[in-house]
């Protein structure tokens, strides 16, 4: 992501990979390499025009996001021309008030409240930094990836 900073992200491709071991098993998601494939910045607007040109606005594009993400939308780059072009989904996290996001975004997003799991791709970085369990936090393929390819035990 174009506004992260590049020492708090795992390399691309095994983002990549991660998530297509993750999403595998549904014929609802499609896994893209759009982003990895883009030169310099990439960010959610091109993404999303990209997508909808590719398949001829015949679809339906929701953006899945959690909350502690999607409460910094207005820090993002074109985010009220975004926020028209597809269907945002916040999902809720412990510690994240979405009631504190910006009104103009609070009217046309939808909310998925999902079981109180505390679960955030920080926290697993961090925790197999520490060599503690990650069992259960995600997909056992990713899981079983990340120990494989010794993703995060040192950052």
């Amino acid at each position: 992501p174009a506004h992260k900073r590049e020492n708090d992200i795992s390399d691309p491709e095994h983002r990549y990979l991660m998530t297509v071991l993750a999403t595998s098993n549904n014929q609802f998601f499609e896994v893209s390499k759009v982003e990895l494939n883009r030169p310099g910045p990439s960010y959610s607007i091109d993404t999303v025009k990209e997508f909808l040109k590719k398949y001829n606005h015949g679809v339906e594009i929701f953006f899945i996001t959690g909350a502690d993400a999607f409460l910094e939308i207005d820090s993002w780059y074109k985010s009220e021309e975004l926020v028209q072009l597809c269907q945002f989904v916040a999902v809720t996290r412990p510690g994240y008030d979405l009631n504190k996001l910006n009104q103009k975004f609070k009217k046309i997003i939808k909310i998925m409240e999902i079981p109180a799991l505390s679960i955030s791709s920080t926290d697993i970085r961090r925790r197999v930094r520490e060599e503690k369990s990650i069992k259960y936090l995600l997909p056992h393929e990713v899981e079983k990836y990340i120990y494989k390819k010794g993703l995060y035990r040192k950052m």
